[in-house]
């Protein structure tokens, strides 16, 4: 498990980092299509990476918001032409189980078009409010528009908060040796928590299944 969680740390930083806003956008677009790769991480490195001169914070917010409804088109274009039970059937192999499906669904349900807007700055909701929107057939237009507008708050956020983490890396120098691995710590401690909390959702799913 160790080896897996460096490894997709270590694949984040190499992508952000020489891929530049390209990257951020790519990982984005990966994060938003339903596939378990989370922008809790890669927006907050790249924030990081602002207070180091690499990028400004402008440019990664919005590589990150365009990466999302990237990737929100394609989970929209899947629930569109696939329907829930395919997602039902297979979303576990991404780490999707049936409670965060119906979550979406009730959200969309209760909220109508605007779910789109207001779920994308909410944590689990965000990343599968596009498959349900794709399913009802939401209109094109809005739904990239809601989906783009909604998305940028929560990209400007995550890297404000990494880049805040970045002014404060000096002092952090000073009380720890070999401070250059915090970053990476972070990240990783950050994945189990979002990897933790999906595998207990699918082994409860399990579970309750007769």
């Amino acid at each position: 498990m160790e080896s897996i969680l460096s490894a997709v740390a270590g694949w984040i930083i190499n992508v952000v980092s020489k891929g530049g806003y390209a990257g951020i956008g790519l990982c984005m677009t990966i994060e938003s299509a339903c596939i378990p790769l989370p922008s809790e991480i890669i927006m907050p490195f790249s924030g990081y990476l602002v207070h180091l001169g690499r990028f400004t914070l402008l440019g990664v917010s919005l590589a990150g918001a365009i990466g999302c409804t990237v990737g929100s088109i394609i989970a929209y274009l899947a629930g569109k032409l696939l329907g829930r039970p395919f997602l039902e059937k297979y979303g576990r192999y991404v780490l999707i189980s049936k409670k965060d499906i119906s979550i979406a669904d009730r959200w969309f349900t209760k909220h109508g078009d605007a779910t789109v807007f207001f779920s994308r700055l909410l944590p689990v909701i965000r990343t599968f409010i596009s498959f349900p929107a794709g399913v009802a057939k939401m209109n094109v237009p809005r739904f990239l528009i809601y989906t783009f507008v909604g998305s940028f708050p929560w990209c400007l956020a995550l890297a404000y908060a990494g880049m805040l983490l970045g002014q404060n890396w000096e002092t952090l120098r000073t009380y720890f040796r070999g401070a250059d691995y915090i970053i990476a710590i972070v990240v990783i401690v950050a994945f189990v928590w979002w990897l933790t909390r999906h595998l207990k959702a699918l082994k409860e799913e399990r579970r309750a299944t007769p």
